[in-house]
């Protein structure tokens, strides 16, 4: 960790500081805001099966989107799951904080055995202690960003089956390589370990097909850099719900998604970071309508499916609306846009009250 080129006076640090406007962040907290959780039928989801998880003979990759950031891929007979939360609540007790709108869709131990576990850093609504707990005796391979590992070993998981990684390093599992991509975010589980650990987003490689996976991220110039140097991707899962304009560069928001996409050379995008847990002063559905708003001028093709409903990135599902038509605030009424240099803004955005 401490030969790192992210390692500074005992943190990891960004090329870009984030900035963050405190007083606007507690404001959010008790902001009203409708429909920013849905009611009991609103969340349509699918069921998946094992099978369905594993891809058809002749089918070169499934696609699954567990809700959040948990994704089950099947690429070319190597499993992977990334960020697995199957827990309740995300947070450090069990009986506060953001809980999860539905329930797992299919059972951990259903699920067909991944080759492979990513964790993209170790926030609660990406690393799941119970989650992790219940893998402890699974033959699986899990890699992380510096320092997550730690973690995993204080939970029971072998310091054998854990690879750590730093920004633009690489390993093999199976038939795919898997690269840690930078990422501008932050890491931390306390008060007092803010930043002791690394994040960062995963390019998983094989000779057919590519798939970015972003972690966590606000907008920053490397994303160009993972697609000149691991892309084109056929497939690119990029964070674009959960933000907010007091803290513009923790995450994309949906406008700057579909620009990441853009630069890490995606061809298909599919939306991730939503529909499990309220964790921003938003609507529930409002980031998924613009993405859709922002990606339909540029011309990008997006894949947004129910929750548990498995895809082939080469010949998606037509677009289906399954979520309710609920109100929404636009780009214009709520806008998220990152610094450059994580200095406040000249003008801090509006935000038009709820």
């Amino acid at each position: 960790m401490h030969t790192s080129p992210q390692w500074h006076d005992g943190r990891f640090r960004n090329p870009q500081p984030l900035w963050n406007d405190i007083p606007g962040s507690l404001r959010s907290l008790f902001r009203r805001v409708p429909h920013r959780a849905p009611v009991p039928g609103e969340l349509s989801t699918r069921q998946p099966t094992p099978d369905s998880l594993l891809r058809a003979p002749g089918q070169g990759m499934q696609a699954t989107w567990l809700g959040h950031s948990t994704l089950y891929l099947d690429m070319e007979d190597t499993r992977v799951l990334t960020d697995p939360v199957w827990g309740e609540r995300t947070s450090p007790v069990p009986w506060a904080g953001p809980r999860r709108w539905v329930a797992p869709l299919i059972a951990l131990e259903a699920l067909p055995r991944p080759h492979v576990v990513t964790i993209s850093h170790d926030h609660y609504d990406h690393l799941d202690r119970p989650t992790i707990l219940a893998m402890r005796d699974w033959d699986v391979r899990f890699v992380v960003p510096l320092g997550v590992g730690a973690r995993l070993r204080a939970w029971g998981i072998q310091a054998s089956r854990i690879t750590e990684l730093d920004w633009w390093q690489s390993t093999t599992v199976g038939t795919l390589e898997i690269t840690c991509t930078p990422a501008r975010h932050a890491s931390g589980r306390s008060l007092f370990d803010k930043d002791r650990t690394l994040w960062g987003g995963f390019a998983f490689r094989s000779s057919a097909h590519r798939v970015y996976f972003s972690g966590d991220t606000g907008m920053f110039p490397g994303l160009a850099d993972i697609g000149t140097r691991l892309g084109p991707f056929d497939l690119a899962c990029i964070e674009a719900g959960a933000y907010g304009a007091a803290w513009p560069d923790w995450h994309l928001g949906p406008e700057q998604a579909v620009r990441a996409h853009q630069m890490v050379q995606g061809r298909l995008l599919l939306h991730i970071h939503w529909g499990l847990f309220d964790l921003a002063a938003h609507g529930w559905t409002e980031p998924v309508e613009r993405l859709l708003a922002a990606a339909r001028p540029q011309g990008v093709s997006v894949v947004i499916p129910r929750p548990g409903q498995g895809f082939d990135p080469s010949q998606p599902a037509p677009l289906e609306r399954w979520w309710p038509d609920l109100p929404w605030k636009t780009a214009q009424e709520a806008p998220i846009q990152a610094t450059p240099d994580g200095k406040r803004p000249t003008s801090i955005p509006a935000v038009t009250r709820s």
